[in-house]
């Protein structure tokens, strides 16, 4: 068996916000397995699938920019909230942004272009920053949200969205779409983007969680089919119920608005980054002994 060490066990616990004794059994009845961990807590009711999102945090600010035919999210990170309200790391934020705008979205093109001006910074304000990532997205037309804004254009929350076809229906349902995904957090634009390993995945949580118990088989073939459905339905944007009109999922404002996904992105701020916590690694390290 696979040694269950304090750092596996902080890792866990960052991933599923589980009990520490309930994530040190996961792990020894998973030899270890991270994944296999987290699914088997998941199997037992003990957590809900849930995203990241709302168990980990960092500080700084994520913004979006966007001209004809493309947008980009950009997240930078700090060490405390205190500094997303400077107004100098609000100027590198826009700085980088556009920076990041204008090379098309590349990473290492847009590190290279600013990584003085982030030392600079970090110069002037005392305190460690870095650019943590970057997405592009491209359609003919572009919309962007940011939730719980600072400043004008920066937050906690940054999406971009891409869409094709009628401006006006796109203008319509565009910044609404937009304003969706900040709120629903999908995961993947449609159905044809989910791994088929993740559906065997969901497939194999849900009949192993004893829901499907005792039941004939063409019932729990039934059963394993809804639940796929009702993943998808909270994982795939095109399958979601619109947040503002639940009669409709995405995939129908659509196309009652003429329009087609052709991107997205996402970003919360910290969203997977785990944050040094001393008192955490001492209580495992006890629990350990």
């Amino acid at each position: 068996m696979a040694e269950i060490t304090a750092k596996l066990i902080q890792e866990l616990r960052a991933k599923t916000s589980a009990g520490m004794m309930d994530c040190k059994k996961a792990l020894m009845e998973n030899n270890g397995d991270i994944q296999a961990a987290s699914d088997w807590l998941r199997q037992k009711g003990i957590v809900k699938a849930a995203s990241k999102a709302g168990r980990v945090a960092s500080s700084g600010l994520v913004t979006v920019v966007k001209c004809d035919g493309m947008g980009c999210v950009v997240e930078l990170n700090a060490e405390t909230d205190f500094v997303a309200k400077n107004e100098k790391f609000q100027k590198l934020v826009s700085d980088v942004a556009s920076k990041a705008l204008e090379l098309s979205g590349d990473f290492d093109a847009t590190m290279d272009a600013v990584k003085d001006d982030i030392a600079a910074t970090i110069a002037t304000i005392g305190e460690n920053m870095n650019l943590r990532r970057i997405a592009k997205v491209t359609g003919q037309h572009i919309y962007s949200y940011i939730h719980n804004a600072l400043v004008s254009g920066m937050g906690q929350i940054g999406v971009v969205v891409g869409l094709e076809g009628d401006k006006a229906g796109a203008d319509e349902v565009g910044p609404k779409i937009a304003m969706h995904i900040a709120a629903n957090k999908p995961d993947f634009m449609t159905i044809a983007d989910v791994d088929p390993a993740t559906v065997e995945r969901e497939k194999k949580i849900f009949i192993e969680s004893g829901a499907t118990a005792g039941k004939p088989e063409a019932v729990i073939e039934k059963m394993v089919a809804g639940r796929i459905q009702k993943f998808y339905g909270e994982s795939v944007l095109e399958e979601q119920q619109f947040v503002m009109d639940p009669s409709k999922t995405i995939k129908q404002v659509m196309a009652d608005a003429g329009v087609k996904l052709t991107g997205f992105a996402y970003y919360l701020l910290g969203e997977g980054i785990e944050k040094r916590d001393d008192n955490l690694a001492d209580e495992v390290a006890k629990m350990l002994k």
